[in-house]
C-alpha cells in the first residue's frame, strides 16, 4: 500500500474518531497537498534542499489538521501522529513534521511569529502557505461556521436532553456573516500581514482572493432571494 493511501486513511480514521468536520477533513487535506506541491515545484529550483525534504513537506501537508486544538487535544493528536509515522519516516523526519504541524497555524504565527527550523525553514513555509492559500475557499469557511459555531450553540442549548440533532437551529445567514467577517479581518490581509514568503504564493494569492470576493458577492445575492 502506498504511503499516500496510508496517510489519507489516517486522516479518515482521525476525522471519524474526533468528529472533525469536512472543513478540516479529507478534501481540505487534498487541497493543501495540491498547493504544497505547486509551491514545492515552483520553489525547488531556488531552494534545492527542498527536494531532499519532499517527504516531510507532503506528509505534513496531508495530516496537518489531525492535531488541531479545535477538535482534539494537541498533545494527544501529536502522539497519534507520532505513533502513525514511526514505521514510515526517520526520527528526524517525524520530529520536524510534528514541529511544522504544531507551529504553522495562523493563530500561532500571529502570536509567536515563525519558528526557527534552520535547514527546514523553507519546507515549513511551503506547508504553512499551502494551508493559507486553501483559506481563500470561502465555502470552506462557511462550512466550518455551520458545523461548529451553530452546532456548538445548539449543543449548549440541548445539553440537558437527549436530542442528538445539534443543528436544528442552524442559521446559514449567521454562518455567512461570521465567515465573511473572518475573511475580511484575516484572510484578506494575508499578503499585507507579510504571511507569504514564497514567490509562488505572492504571485498566486490574488486570483484566489478575487474568486473569493466573487463568491461572497454571489452568496449575498442568494441569501437575499425572497423564495429562500
Amino acid at each position: 500500500m502506498s504511503l499516500i493511501t496510508k496517510l489519507f486513511q489516517f486522516v479518515l480514521m482521525t476525522t471519524n474518531k474526533y468528529e472533525i468536520d469536512e472543513s478540516h477533513g479529507l478534501a481540505h487535506s487534498m487541497n493543501v497537498l495540491h498547493f504544497a506541491n505547486n509551491i514545492y515545484e515552483a520553489e525547488k529550483e531556488n531552494y534545492p534542499i527542498l527536494e531532499s525534504q519532499a517527504k516531510v513537506i507532503f506528509v505534513s501537508a496531508i495530516i496537518h489538521d489531525m492535531c488541531d486544538k479545535k477538535y482534539v487535544d494537541e498533545a494527544e493528536g501529536l502522539y497519534n501522529i507520532n505513533a502513525f509515522l514511526e514505521d514510515k519516516m526517520t526520527r528526524e523526519e517525524i520530529d520536524i513534521s510534528k514541529k511544522i504541524i504544531n507551529t504553522m497555524s495562523y493563530s500561532k504565527v500571529k502570536k509567536q511569529g515563525f519558528p526557527e527550523l534552520h535547514e527546514y525553514q523553507m519546507a515549513y513555509h511551503v506547508v504553512r502557505e499551502a494551508d493559507l492559500l486553501s483559506a481563500y475557499d470561502f465555502d470552506r469557511c462557511m462550512l466550518y461556521k455551520i458545523y461548529n459555531e451553530n452546532g456548538k450553540r445548539d449543543q449548549n442549548n440541548n445539553n440537558n436532553n437527549n436530542n442528538n440533532n445539534n443543528h436544528d437551529n442552524m442559521n446559514v445567514l449567521d454562518a455567512f456573516n461570521n465567515a465573511n467577517e473572518l475573511f475580511q479581518n484575516r484572510v484578506s490581509k494575508h499578503y499585507t500581514d507579510g504571511l507569504f514568503i514564497t514567490e509562488y504564493s505572492k504571485h498566486h494569492y490574488l486570483p484566489l482572493h478575487i474568486e473569493a470576493v466573487k463568491r461572497i458577492q454571489t452568496w449575498k445575492k442568494i441569501l437575499r432571494k425572497p423564495m429562500l
